[in-house]
């Protein structure tokens, strides 16, 4: 086992075995046990003991302490450097202000299950829980609970490998998700004589790292009733990504001739050109989810762009019969009942259905070559869309020049409203792990970090990000950081100087009558040339793929300023229908005549 570098150690000397170290070098050294390579957030001064272990001790070993222009941001970047490595990262926020402005960060990676480890300062001891009247001061710990899978208080420097170590079994056992630490400055300062050996164990002494699995009779009965079925259909979550379960998936998928629909969130699990991949939300998807026997629900929660598994789309429940793996037992039959369920991690229970699958004859017969026709069908339709005018430009445009020009293993990020939505029906995945959307919160802004993070953790892929224009301005600051770490990233900005998806709906439902959805052009191109990254303005298609190759050659982050026809970019296809999930029970729209009675009353 390594012990504590050398500059650390101070023996203490009525205990040869033992080491004298202050709060921020054991905080450092339990971060570098677990291999977390990155700290993203903004120092404060009830850090600096923190800060400075990283800078004494954790670079030498890999660990560093990236800097970013706001919190929320820091947060982000420790989701998707999850979401691309499958290894944790840590961000970082000072007491009071700092910690709040991590909050919007740490929802998203709540709302995805992403595995967050989420430290924050705090007054002295002495000063909290309750407070009387110190600056700054904030029930953090209260604050976060919502959002996090645990929170705790760290209230003696000895109490920091152990809450440390519980933080990390949380945040990776079971559901993933994120944790908080809230640590008073009088803590991370304090110093203590601790045995190394016993204070850092490896990671194994106190988590499982085995993946766990299903029970096996219950896995026997659900390959039989796949085996039996005409068309079985498997609907891959974003549970799936999370345990690296991919390549099961496809087998399982292959033995049972049967056709693949992923949530939104779990786009790339298989590769959306496969001859067995139905695009969700196409036409070959919602025939499929109609007609099949028998669904293998993995790792989901059938949410709202699920139609939460209810009839139609999805075949008659007690009719269609529904097998459901989740790693955790809550999510069982949460939106839909399930005939069989399976508590167990993806990866392990499909290793397990493969293997009681070998050697049982499959029954499908339904062709799935029809279902794959009908959503190339449905492509085509919007690709003809996208290539029918040069000025203005279509939205569709732009989304089908970024997909062609970046390799296939490029990691995509999408942020927007509409811009999400028209990037769904051209942005083709075709890898696991190299499509970072905040898919389960919605949350506006979280494409530049993502995109940042994306590039350190994988610094040879192209890393490309399709963004709204008011999604781009939430964290626009983050520009400065990109042009700072040298990650050479292609922010593709969707400039219609409208907040898209809410004018259209006012469009749709509302007789146009609009209300704080209009802002002024912004030359995103000169902000990035202003904070040290490479700006292009385009204004016609035929300049986007001269664009494209400039911004990937020119050796800095770049941002293509892209305006896009503002009136076609407010009702893509499917506004409607989504407009019409998220309104459920409400009375819209709202009838004229019924507004004029109001004004006259």
């Amino acid at each position: 086992m390594t012990s504590p570098v050398e500059s650390v150690i101070r023996p203490c000397a009525d205990f040869p075995s033992l080491v004298r170290l202050s709060g921020g070098e054991i905080l450092v050294e339990c971060l570098l046990r677990e291999g977390i390579r990155y700290v993203f957030g903004i120092p404060g001064d009830r850090s600096l003991p923190f800060l400075d272990a990283i800078h004494r001790v954790g670079r030498k070993r890999g660990l560093e302490f990236i800097t970013t222009r706001h919190e929320q941001a820091a947060a982000h970047m420790a989701d998707a450097y999850y979401r691309v490595t499958g290894r944790p990262a840590v961000c970082y926020g000072t007491v009071g202000p700092g910690a709040a402005d991590l909050i919007p960060g740490v929802y998203a990676a709540y709302a995805d299950s992403i595995p967050v480890i989420v430290l924050t300062s705090q007054n002295q001891l002495t000063r909290i829980y309750p407070d009387h009247g110190s600056m700054q001061s904030l029930d953090q710990h209260s604050l976060f609970r919502p959002v996090t899978k645990w929170s705790a208080v760290v209230n003696h420097v000895s109490r920091i490998p152990e809450l440390v170590q519980r933080a990390f079994r949380v945040a990776l056992t079971g559901r993933p998700g994120p944790v908080h630490l809230d640590i008073p400055s009088d803590v991370i300062a304090s110093e203590i004589d601790l045995d190394p050996v016993k204070a850092f164990p490896e990671p194994r002494s106190y988590r499982p790292v085995e993946r766990p699995r299903a029970d096996p009779g219950s896995v026997r009965e659900a390959v039989r009733m796949l085996a039996g079925a005409r068309l079985p259909l498997i609907h891959a979550g974003s549970g799936v990504l999370r345990s690296d379960a991919s390549e099961e998936l496809m087998r399982l998928a292959e033995a049972l001739k049967a056709p693949v629909i992923t949530s939104l969130s779990a786009r790339g699990a298989v590769p959306e050109d496969w001859e067995l991949c139905l695009i969700p939300g196409s036409p070959g998807a919602f025939v499929a989810m109609g007609m099949a026997d028998v669904v293998l629900h993995v790792g989901g929660k059938l949410g709202d762009m699920d139609l939460w598994g209810r009839s139609p789309p999805w075949g008659e429940i007690g009719v269609q019969r529904w097998i459901q793996v989740d790693i955790d037992p809550e999510m069982i039959g949460l939106n839909r009942p399930v005939d069989v369920a399976l508590v167990g991690d993806a990866k392990a229970v499909l290793s397990q259905m493969l293997e009681e699958l070998r050697g049982l004859e499959v029954r499908a017969d339904r062709d799935v070559g029809e279902l794959r026709r009908l959503c190339e069908e449905w492509e085509r339709g919007f690709l003809e869309v996208a290539m029918s005018s040069s000025h203005p430009i279509h939205p569709l445009r732009v989304v089908h020049e970024a997909r062609s020009f970046f390799p296939r293993d490029a990691i995509s990020v999408v942020d927007g409203g509409n811009t999400a939505v028209w990037a769904h029906y051209l942005n083709r995945i075709y890898y696991p792990r190299t499509f970072l959307w905040a898919a389960d919160s919605g949350h506006l802004g979280a494409g530049l970090p993502y995109a940042i993070a994306a590039k350190l953790a994988s610094p040879d892929r192209s890393v490309y990000l399709l963004t709204g224009d008011g999604a781009f301005m939430l964290n626009v600051q983050e520009l400065e950081t990109a042009s700072r770490l040298g990650t050479e990233i292609v922010a593709i900005v969707f400039n219609d100087a409208q907040w898209g998806m809410i004018k259209g709906a006012q469009k749709l439902f509302y007789r146009s009558r609009y209300v704080g959805v209009d802002f002024g052009d912004v030359r995103h191109d000169l902000v990035a040339e202003a904070m040290g990254c490479h700006g292009i303005r385009v204004e016609r298609a035929e300049e986007l793929r001269g664009a494209l190759r400039e911004a990937a050659a020119c050796g800095r982050p770049a941002v293509i300023d892209v305006k896009v026809d503002r009136e076609a970019n407010l009702t893509p296809p499917d506004l409607e229908t989504l407009a019409a999930i998220w309104l459920e029970g409400c009375e819209v729209p709202v009838r004229e005549e019924f507004v004029e009675e109001r004004v006259e009353a």
